[in-house]
């Protein structure tokens, strides 16, 4: 070792100073961390009910489900309604079913869900949404009562 050396180094190492520190490295890069794809689920849902022109999520068959599922105690309200994601250690992809308001441009309304999504998912997991397909099954017509709401009863 050179004197130069060891004046910077006095104790003779070889001047990486991360040897002598315990578990190696910054405490925050330790282990791995993974998302379930129901967490993304939950997340692109919430995001996706937030764009206005949004009436629902899912099929008629789900929704209908939904429905009844939500009367029942303890049911409550599924924000993965409609929603699948498929995630990887760094991207995710998801699958969104929506109905639309009648009048709305559903173009615009796929699109504003995109982005909303894609911006939500990213910044709370921090995985690269890869894609965003997003398949609208119905148009909720002014006058056609709502599948989830209690008009259904027989006694108000």
């Amino acid at each position: 070792m050179t004197e130069s050396s060891q004046r910077n180094n006095p104790s003779g190492g070889s001047g990486d100073k991360s040897l002598g520190k315990r578990g190696g490295g910054d405490p925050g890069t330790r282990g791995r961390t993974t998302i379930a794809d129901g967490v993304v689920e939950k997340i692109a849902g919430m995001a996706a009910r937030d764009v206005g022109g949004v009436h629902a999520m899912g099929s008629g068959l789900s929704r209908t489900f939904g429905a009844v599922r939500d009367r029942v105690p303890g049911g409550g309200k599924s924000v993965t309604r409609g929603v699948k994601a498929e995630v990887g250690e760094s991207q995710a992809a998801l699958d969104l079913e929506i109905v639309v308001d009648y009048g709305v441009s559903i173009a615009d309304v796929a699109r504003d869900v995109r982005e909303n999504v894609v911006a939500a998912v990213e910044r709370m997991t921090g995985l690269e949404v890869v894609e965003v397909n997003i398949a609208v099954s119905d148009v909720k017509l002014p006058d056609e009562e709502d599948d989830e709401d209690e008009t259904g009863q027989r006694v108000q």
